[in-house]
């Protein structure tokens, strides 16, 4: 089989690091981001011929164009590609600032937008290509504490969701990936907070801050085992819109389609009055 050619966003930890680890494993080849160069010296040392490390701030749209355009030159291809850069943020909507809103949408949107937008040329060239979206179980339903992130990330999956109808017809697949809690840096150093901090969502948002900090390491998803589900994916004839990872995540999604189930139950007469 052809090797292919992934570009992965944010490999140094976490699902991007186990998903590099995986696809090289199985003979695939990976361009990798990173966000400081010592970190890319190191990879490149380490996988020269299997794999490319490249600097990369994917918030930064022209240094995003410059990549491609290097890829373009240098491989010409991209076979899949996977948006896994981004961050997550607790705190109420009322105690974030636009400055904190602003750094996780273009983390968490703009920055895979900016990605998607760059790939798809090449990949609208092959007439083939598939892309995953990593977005969470937060990108489907919301949590209070939760809800500057869970935005992003629906963002990202509006987005994602027109962009699939608009490539199936030319070959190109994509997957919204909804991870649940991973033991990975996601509770961790990739996590931020509101500065502010309002003693009345104590009990919601403050609640949440509490559990995110104390499942740092302990969380049920193993980040090996989902590399290797999206790596089962790719060769797919029919693969899914979206791919819920876990337990939990099952849970979220499950409990979100009962909520609007139910409403759509209840209210249906007065949704059926609102005409002509």
């Amino acid at each position: 089989m052809k090797q292919k050619i992934w570009f992965i966003t944010g490999i140094s930890s976490g699902l991007g690091k186990s998903l590099t680890e995986a696809v090289l494993e199985k003979g695939d080849f990976v361009i990798g981001t990173f966000r400081q160069a010592a970190q890319v010296e190191a990879f490149n040392r380490s996988f020269a011929g299997k794999a490319l490390g490249v600097l990369l701030d994917i918030t930064d749209n022209e240094q995003v164009i410059n990549t491609f355009l290097m890829i373009q030159q240098e491989f010409g291809q991209i076979d899949v590609l996977v948006n896994n850069a981004g961050f997550g943020f607790a705190g109420a909507i009322e105690e974030a600032d636009n400055q904190e809103i602003r750094a996780v949408f273009e983390a968490n949107f703009f920055g895979a937008w900016q990605v998607t937008k760059a790939a798809l040329p090449m990949m609208r060239n092959q007439k083939s290509g598939y892309i995953f979206q990593i977005s969470s179980h937060g990108g489907f339903k919301a949590f209070p504490g939760f809800g500057i992130y869970n935005a992003a990330k629906f963002a990202l999956e509006g987005m994602s969701e027109a962009l699939a109808a608009e490539i199936a017809p030319l070959g190109i697949k994509l997957t919204i990936v909804e991870p649940g809690p991973f033991r990975t840096q996601f509770a961790g150093a990739s996590f931020a907070e509101a500065k502010v901090q309002i003693a009345d969502y104590q009990a919601t948002a403050g609640v949440f801050r509490a559990r995110i900090k104390g499942v740092d390491g302990k969380q049920e998803g193993n980040p090996d085992k989902a590399a290797q589900a999206m790596i089962d994916l790719v060769n797919t004839e029919n693969p899914p819109l979206r791919l819920p990872l876990g337990k939990i995540a099952l849970a979220s999604l499950e409990a979100k389609l009962a909520s609007v189930q139910a409403d759509l139950e209840n209210y249906r007469s007065v949704a059926e009055r609102a005409v002509y």
